[in-house]
């Protein structure tokens, strides 16, 4: 029996639970799920409580099976809830609990807003990424948004743009590059990864007239790396490795900064992007959008991207399995 995905319900007032209605709709009992969060916070009666995840597949299709988790109050569109945050935090704590135990097959996460969580419960963590990786025992991870057309990994991932260089060290650019070729590989089936590196300046610096970063950091770990019999290309400058040509010589594309990374994916495929977590020893991955509160409740949220994620994740936890 396929184990079902475990789908977190991220912040109640954003468009979570409404895409998890959606989602359930258009995939069926073709993708086996379970929403783990408060039913009082879905907008439809479409749904039937299971007592634990296996459970999930005695639901008819037009439902969404659902693991109850009780929040403090009800959500309203467009209105994140201070004393909801907790719930929000545990909810993704037990997502992972059951993954942990072999109850679920993977994580799919539905967005959170991570002000919302340090103003309601004093979240500590930039984002979810950072947060699972503390729960799986301080885990090296790296985030890789991935769609049929582009993946990418930023090797910096939030923090301003004037700390990037600071942050940038040969230490974390050889871990992500390494965490990146072994997730491709038992995430994806890929044999032997193809990885195009960004240098971080303009024109990958241009031989040290627009930066020394590519000639004293990034192109030595390549080097050395390539000795060990990793395919890497690069330093490249960032503006040449994204067109249609340069993407099919590559399987991943790592790259020095969050937007570097994050705007080529979201122009190419801004629904269909998803957000995977790569060197957990469980699958995660998430939509790659936020809570969209501005349109939260108003039937406009598109469920494309969660459906990619939920995919994804399927697919992910399959080719684990061998």
């Amino acid at each position: 029996m396929t184990l079902p995905i475990a789908l977190t319900c991220g912040d109640p007032s954003g468009v979570g639970p409404e895409l998890a209605l959606a989602a359930r709709r258009a995939l069926g009992r073709s993708m086996p799920l379970f929403w783990i969060g408060d039913p009082r916070h879905l907008a439809s009666d479409a749904f039937a409580l299971i007592d634990a995840p296996a459970g999930a597949d005695q639901v008819p299709d037009a439902l969404l099976p659902v693991l109850p988790h009780r929040f403090a109050s009800p959500a309203l569109p467009g209105q994140p809830a201070p004393e909801n945050a907790a719930g929000v935090i545990a909810v993704i704590e037990r997502a992972v609990a059951l993954v942990q135990a072999g109850q679920a097959s993977a994580i799919c996460t539905a967005p959170i807003h991570k002000k919302a969580l340090k103003d309601g419960a004093g979240f500590a963590f930039p984002g979810h990424t950072e947060f699972l990786a503390h729960l799986a025992g301080e885990a090296r991870v790296v985030m890789m948004l991935a769609s049929p057309l582009l993946r990418v990994v930023p090797v910096t991932i939030h923090i301003a743009i004037e700390d990037v260089p600071g942050a940038l060290t040969a230490e974390l650019l050889e871990d992500t590059i390494r965490i990146t070729d072994a997730g491709l590989r038992r995430d994806f089936g890929l044999s032997r990864p193809r990885l195009a590196v960004a240098g971080l300046n303009p024109h990958a610096g241009e031989g040290g007239a627009m930066g020394y970063d590519e000639i004293r950091l990034i192109a030595p770990v390549l080097e050395r790396l390539r000795a060990e019999g990793f395919d890497l290309r690069g330093p490249s400058s960032a503006d040449t490795m994204f067109h249609p040509r340069a993407r099919m010589g590559y399987d991943a594309a790592i790259c020095m900064y969050h937007d570097q990374a994050l705007i080529p994916i979201k122009t190419l495929d801004f629904d269909g992007g998803v957000n995977v977590t790569l060197g957990l020893p469980f699958v995660r991955t998430s939509p790659d959008h936020g809570t969209a509160y501005d349109i939260a409740g108003k039937g406009l949220a598109r469920p494309d991207s969660l459906i990619a994620a939920l995919k994804m994740a399927h697919e992910m936890a399959a080719a684990r399995l061998g």
